[in-house]
């Protein structure tokens, strides 16, 4: 064994002569355990929400769209994107049509994102798991039928099983409007409600009606264009992969988006606040792992006859401060350990029984307890922020302050 990791270790877990040093070091150590489990525990609470969002846009967010970069719409049948139907890591691939229109029930009216789609969309977005009300349908015979987020049909006063169509409406494209006759430059399509979905996402729920593409077609007069294709990949298939090698094929005139970035602000907003959580955290940390430099510095007064019969032995200089930046280090690094584990077995206690709950009504939010989520890099950072902390606050009363002493020793 390493000479002053032996002695460093000999003056941990030996018995000093003065109780306050025992104590100072017991404190040194419990601080850093609780600051490094709140860490590990903090972070798995925001990766835990993290995936849970997640999981809400991915009922509705393909893994990958395809949008043009410029415009609105673009053809779906150049050679490109037929390539890309071909592809093996390809499973659904769905054609949608976006762009805003008023919806008008009765007398309410709201302007809305109408989003029409194929029939593959069903296979893309799981639209069954956040329907609330009907059944996903987007044409039967000659009648189209259109599927609203919840807080659009509040807002229009509109269920399921309404008889009255929806009725939307929307400029003519590339017509001027006719102040004498202004209805006359609308182009007006109608819609059933055959379904009501609720996402818990306010963008979604507030504003998108789903619609059958051939009706978004007529209602914003196009023929075969189409505003993104959405696609879904096989389970297992590389998402990274699979995304470069479709931007390959389409060149620079089109956008890969994977759900993350279909929704980048609101995942970056998260871990912006996740890592600012963590800075606090580290700030706090920090202030408890200083408490070494207290316990070192009794610790190095106590040892001076040790160090006396080291030096006659023939250690010099910096073989000495070793001993004592090793013991230093190691109270981090045992208070780190300790800590890693107990935040890992509080998450996964948390995971398997819902310990802290966010409120008594199972109806207040959309989880009953708080979500966590152990990410191995997130621990590895925890574990290396520790131990850098810990060199520092170790290292500054070994350089410092020891170079005073020894000199007398």
């Amino acid at each position: 064994m390493n000479f002053p990791l032996y002695i460093a270790r000999r003056y941990l877990f030996s018995k000093k002569s003065h109780n306050a040093i025992n104590i100072i070091s017991m404190v040194s150590v419990c601080g850093v355990v609780i600051a490094t489990m709140a860490l590990v525990c903090a972070l798995s609470i925001f990766n835990g929400f993290d995936g849970l969002v997640a999981s809400m846009f991915g009922s509705f967010d393909p893994e990958l769209k395809i949008s043009p970069k410029t415009g609105k719409v673009f053809d779906p049948s150049i050679s490109a994107v037929q390539q890309i139907k071909q592809l093996p890591e390809i499973t659904f691939y769905s054609e949608t049509l976006s762009d805003n229109a008023l919806v008008r029930y009765g007398e309410r009216q709201e302007v809305a994102v109408i989003k029409g789609v194929d029939e593959a969309f069903a296979q893309v977005a799981d639209m069954e798991q956040i329907l609330v009300d009907g059944r996903f349908v987007l044409r039967e015979d000659v009648v189209d039928y259109a599927s609203l987020g919840i807080g659009l049909a509040f807002r229009l006063g509109v269920n399921v099983g309404f008889v009255s169509p929806l009725e939307l409406y929307v400029p003519k494209r590339g017509e001027n409007i006719n102040m004498a006759n202004p209805a006359s430059s609308l182009s007006t399509e109608y819609a059933f409600i055959g379904g009501i979905y609720r996402m818990n996402q306010q963008v979604y729920d507030d504003n998108y009606m789903i619609v059958p593409l051939e009706l978004a077609r007529a209602l914003f007069r196009y023929e075969n264009e189409v505003s993104a294709i959405e696609l879904k990949l096989v389970a297992g298939a590389d998402l990274s992969s699979v995304k470069k090698q479709i931007k390959n094929l389409l060149g620079e005139d089109f956008l890969v988006h994977d759900r993350y970035e279909q929704q980048e602000a609101s995942f970056k907003m998260m871990q912006i606040e996740k890592w600012m959580t963590f800075l606090i955290l580290t700030f706090i940390l920090a202030i408890a792992i200083f408490n070494i430099v207290g316990s070192l510095s009794m610790l190095m007064i106590e040892k001076k006859e040790d160090v006396r019969t080291l030096r006659n032995m023939g250690a010099d200089e910096p073989l000495i401060r070793r001993i004592f930046l090793f013991e230093g280090w190691m109270i981090s690094g045992f208070g780190a350990l300790i800590g890693i584990i107990l935040g890992v077995i509080l998450c996964i206690l948390q995971q398997e029984l819902g310990l802290i709950r966010l409120g008594q009504s199972a109806e207040a939010f959309i989880v009953d307890a708080y979500p966590v989520q152990i990410v191995f890099s997130d621990i590895l950072i925890v574990f290396i922020t520790v131990l850098g902390i810990g060199f520092l606050a170790a290292w500054y009363p070994v350089r410092y302050l020891g170079k005073r002493w020894l000199s007398t020793t």
